[in-house]
């Protein structure tokens, strides 16, 4: 069941999503509401699991990441338990950002970030490859990546 949200729950994250470092006074005086009864509208949002976390967004090279890429991965077989293995041992690899179970001609789209192309090319022959479940690859370089600030708000209007 999908929880209600009113305006005023619209607005906190909206608020939120543009600025996660407000304080609750600041976003409580920007939605018009106390900032005991904003607390609680934020703490409610969080224990539902609607508001899932605060990020920063760092700047990849400064973490030594010189390359991103998207692996396109199709499976040879296409069972639950298979997908939910590969999912698993794509998560415990570092170099995932994140990763797209799709339709269509590859299985996953899988967002990785390495230091340059040998570290590419090891990855994609050390965790893929090698992989018992993986029919084939296909890899595609980032030039850039850019994220809006907010999710489409479908809810109202």
């Amino acid at each position: 069941m999908k929880p209600a949200l009113d305006r005023t729950d619209r607005a906190i994250l909206a608020k939120l999503q543009k600025d996660a470092r407000l304080s609750n006074k600041e976003l409580a005086v920007a939605v018009g509401l106390a900032p005991s009864s904003c607390l609680v509208r934020v703490q409610r949002l969080q224990r539902e699991g609607i508001l899932r976390g605060f990020h920063a967004f760092v700047n990849p090279a400064a973490l030594g990441v010189g390359l991103q890429a998207l692996i396109g991965v199709q499976l040879k077989q296409h069972s639950r338990a298979k997908v939910k293995a590969f999912t698993q041992h794509l998560l415990g690899l570092r170099e995932v950002v994140a990763l797209y179970h799709v339709t269509g001609a590859f299985d996953f789209q899988v967002h990785v970030a390495v230091r340059g192309p040998e570290h590419l090319r090891d990855l994609a022959l050390d965790a893929f490859t090698s992989r018992p479940e993986v029919q084939s690859l296909q890899t595609a370089m980032l030039f850039d990546t850019v994220w809006k600030d907010q999710w489409p708000d479908y809810g109202e209007g």
